[in-house]
């Protein structure tokens, strides 16, 4: 019941994406931190997909920001989910071996102090000249934005 809860608040907030530097990508939408969260986790395991670990990173920056002696927040709530496709990772790796440090994928969550704004991003596959890498890495992008397009 709570899945169908937040996927129809979800289709009720408006969304925007906007392109941040060339390694990121960035949704912007409307709504509760918690809900949204929940949201992204829902659409990257209704791909079928395992996420194998949560990066709390706001909270890593606020801890450890105490003992570098910084004081501005940059989050008011942040996590980072790392996932991946076994099928997309296969053909990444079998078309350059060296692409094992693009797995796993990570996609993530968070609000900015005093901004009404949930923002989803994900990082963008990087360049490349190899052929069959390069259709992968399209492949894993499309990926991606979907599950941000699913959660929103």
């Amino acid at each position: 019941m709570k899945k169908i809860v937040v996927m129809w608040a979800m289709l009720l907030l408006p969304f925007s994406t906007f392109a941040g530097e060339g390694y990121v990508r960035v949704y912007k939408t409307q709504g509760e931190f918690d809900m949204v969260r929940d949201a992204l986790q829902m659409a990257i395991e209704g791909k079928g997909l395992v996420i194998n670990h949560t990066n709390h990173i706001a909270e890593m920056l606020e801890r450890t920001g105490k003992d570098l002696g910084a004081t501005k927040q940059v989050y008011a709530a942040g996590e980072q989910f790392e996932f991946c496709s076994a099928a997309l990772s296969r053909r990444m790796m079998e078309a350059d071996p060296q692409a094992i440090v693009v797995c796993p994928y990570s996609v993530a969550v968070y609000t900015r102090p005093n901004d009404k704004n949930v923002y989803l991003a994900y990082r963008r596959p990087p360049e490349t000249r190899n052929a069959a890498l390069k259709k992968v890495f399209a492949e894993i992008e499309q990926l991606l934005d979907e599950i941000i397009r699913d959660a929103m």
